[in-house]
């Protein structure tokens, strides 16, 4: 596969460059200029085939060009020690739990592949990377974990002082080492913006060498694939036999984990489509409903990794359907939940189903129940991704559950630790002073 800018499509790049380079110089976003056929390899596989084979066969597939299979076979077995799960909900939704990676949340696939990539290439050419990544919350704690100690590689972290969750918080400030973060006086919006800028600044570019971690980067966003395909495999009642129609409800923010998928059902995936659930941070619903797109400041909500005003990948998902509304609402649909219904549905599913679930989930599920109840006599499987464990949103499912729920340890092992952050103001000028005095 090649891949050029959303903006200009005749600058052809490797996979290799556009992991190094995370934001194409014009501002644009790297996307495949080709669409693979890998539906036969989809239908081969079963309810038996392990997720790491799954992410073998399809990294050797997409980089043949690039990667020997000895090559992807490293890359996967260092980034996937973990895998997704597939389990019942109720009437017709199916949950697809995305969380059990070193800090608990779905970025662990995509940021563990990103940072196995990084590494097989830095090894071969002996040179060394500074990784930007704003974060909403999960991002940073992944990319912290996938990213720490790994040779060559140095990673600063941009959130924004007081919207993430205190646990998502301990997680990418306790690391140390090679990994830095930074606590920036303003919201989401503002981290994306200052790392977006920092990308297209002659002087950083020309005496740093900045990439990204954030699913602006192709190296995070294809892999995130992968488990579309597992969830479709654990559908199947026999290698032979296909399942009925099938939709993915996605919980949305940034828009990276939807564009994944879409590319997916580009590739061959059979999916019928996809419900985009999004907080009341909407602008994206919004767009699918009317065909006018108005980013606009975030607003702070329970489902803190949604919380984007201006959501990068929105270019990407254009990109893929020609720009074209009536493509896009033909695959993609709509649902937003507000922070009562968030709660409610917490508490609901905890009540009903002796289920736990973290706000991103529970706003993935109500928006399955709604679109299910739009259409009553489709037969429709709903797969809703779970982001989350629900133990990094302690205080929200506690209240709603009035249940704590249980952490793992490679959570709880870091409440104790100390924090470890530099607060900075919310512009180009205060990142460009860190990390020149830093790293230059």
């Amino acid at each position: 596969m090649k891949f050029a800018s959303t903006r200009d499509i005749n600058r052809i790049v490797t996979f290799k460059e556009a992991v190094f380079t995370g934001l194409a110089p014009d501002g644009g976003l790297y996307n495949p200029v080709s669409t693979p056929d890998l539906s036969a390899f989809f239908k081969s596989c079963s309810r038996e085939t392990p997720f790491l084979d799954i992410t073998i066969e399809m990294t050797a597939r997409l980089f043949e060009e690039e990667l020997d299979r000895e090559a992807a076979e490293r890359i996967c077995r260092r980034a996937f020690t973990f895998s997704p799960a597939l389990v019942d909900g109720k009437n017709g939704i199916r949950i697809l739990e995305l969380f059990h990676g070193p800090s608990c949340a779905f970025k662990d696939f995509g940021a563990s592949f990103l940072a196995s990539s990084m590494e097989e290439f830095l090894n071969k050419d002996v040179r060394h990377a500074v990784i930007l990544t704003a974060t909403s919350g999960d991002t940073g704690s992944a990319v912290a974990r996938a990213f720490h100690g790994r040779k060559n590689i140095d990673v600063v972290i941009l959130y924004p002082s007081g919207r993430v969750s205190p646990l998502q918080e301990k997680q990418l400030t306790t690391l140390g080492g090679n990994v830095s973060a930074l606590e920036v006086k303003g919201n989401f919006d503002d981290c994306q913006r200052m790392v977006k800028e920092a990308f297209v600044d002659p002087d950083l570019r020309s005496r740093l060498a900045l990439t990204s971690a954030n699913s602006i980067n192709l190296g995070r966003l294809i892999p995130q694939s992968f488990y579309y395909v597992y969830a479709y495999s654990r559908l199947k009642p026999s290698a032979d036999r296909e399942p009925g129609r099938f939709y993915f409800c996605v919980p949305s923010g940034n828009f990276g984990n939807l564009t994944a998928g879409i590319l997916a059902r580009t590739w061959g995936l059979p999916a019928e489509g996809f419900i985009a659930a999004t907080n009341i941070n909407d602008v994206v619903p919004e767009y699918l409903s009317n065909g006018k797109y108005h980013p606009r400041p975030s607003k702070q909500t329970y489902s803190n990794a949604m919380d984007v005003g201006d959501p990068s990948n929105f270019e990407r998902i254009k990109h893929i359907f020609g720009n074209s509304w009536e493509k896009m609402t033909g695959a993609v649909t709509e649902e937003v939940v507000t922070d009562d219904e968030t709660e409610e549905t917490i508490g609901r599913m905890y009540k009903e189903q002796g289920m736990l679930v973290d706000p991103h989930t529970a706003v993935g599920c109500l928006a399955a129940e709604r679109f299910l109840e739009k259409h009553p006599s489709e037969n429709l499987t709903i797969i809703t991704l779970s982001t989350a464990h629900p133990g990094k949103f302690l205080e929200i499912v506690q209240q709603a559950t009035g249940k704590k729920p249980d952490l793992p340890e490679r959570l709880s092992e870091v409440l104790d630790l100390p924090k470890e952050s530099i607060l900075i103001e919310n512009s180009l000028e205060a990142l460009s002073e860190f990390l020149l005095e830093t790293f230059a």
